[in-house]
């Protein structure tokens, strides 16, 4: 078991045909400085993303899988284990639609760098002697532990033959590639509980784009009297402005207050 173990490599993700770059500093605008910043910040999760997802957030560290998970292969798609063992790609959910029952898995931490994957069916996913994933074994050895590999905000999954898991042309679960290519770039997702839910504290109306956020807003508070919507045409610039300061509602209210739209306007 220790031999076959000692297959698996991990460390640096090795992504195919790259190469390092020295890279010339450019100038940009502080707007965009200021957005990068943002964005950059791997604590604040995508609220967009997590509504195109029904709330079921992306892993970013080993730690961070735990539970009930998703195996997202491609965009909206997840690993579903059959009942015979097989495993496939399901089909693709509408934006805002949760996983299929059948796609949700159990992941168990072995180490500081591995973890287990168990199917709804009772079974672990392990690796059959063709690289095809299966979900059969009954227990925990060597064939059914994974190591999770993160690297500039990608993720990929090695298996025991020290492969990284892709998905075929028809749908089949393989571990095949020993470099991690885009076919191999894939997401674990965790189920939110309430308690640690990242969108808790967030209004629903908010769980969004800002555009969509203000439409919401205008939706709710708005007079409707003569049963059009009115939405302000103005620059979302200061909008964006106003959510890093805290002043969002602040701002929206204004922007409907100068179409004197909103019932609580004066």
């Amino acid at each position: 078991m220790a031999d076959s173990y000692a297959f698996v490599k991990s460390g640096k993700l090795k992504l195919k045909g790259h190469k390092d770059k020295k890279h010339k500093k450019h100038r940009k605008r502080k707007h965009e400085d200021d957005e990068e910043a943002a964005a950059g910040s791997s604590k604040i999760k995508d609220t967009s993303d997590l509504t195109q997802h029904a709330g079921w957030w992306q892993a970013q560290k080993l730690e961070d899988i735990t539970g009930m998970v998703v195996i997202e292969m491609s965009e909206r798609r997840y690993i579903c284990p059959q009942d015979n063992g097989s495993l496939r790609c399901g089909p693709q959910h509408s934006p805002g639609d949760g996983p299929d029952p059948e796609e949700i898995l159990t992941a168990i931490k072995i180490n500081e760098t591995k973890l287990a994957l168990k199917s709804g069916y009772g079974k672990y996913l392990s690796i059959d002697t063709d690289g095809s994933v299966i979900g059969k074994s009954d227990a925990i050895g060597s064939r059914e532990q994974w190591e999770p590999v993160f690297q500039e905000g990608k993720m990929a999954l090695n298996g025991c033959n020290g492969r990284f898991m892709s998905c075929t042309g028809d749908d089949k679960i393989i571990c095949a590639s020993s470099k991690a290519g885009p076919g191999e770039m894939i997401q674990i997702r965790m189920s939110a509980k309430e308690e640690d839910d990242p969108l808790a504290n967030i209004p629903l109306e908010e769980r969004g784009k800002l555009k969509d956020a203000e439409i919401n807003y205008v939706k709710k508070f708005q007079s409707f009297q003569d049963r059009k919507l009115k939405i302000s045409s103005e620059d979302l610039s200061n909008l964006k402005k106003a959510k890093k300061s805290g002043t969002l509602h602040e701002c929206m209210l204004d922007r409907r207050e100068k179409l004197k739209a909103d019932r609580y306007c004066k």
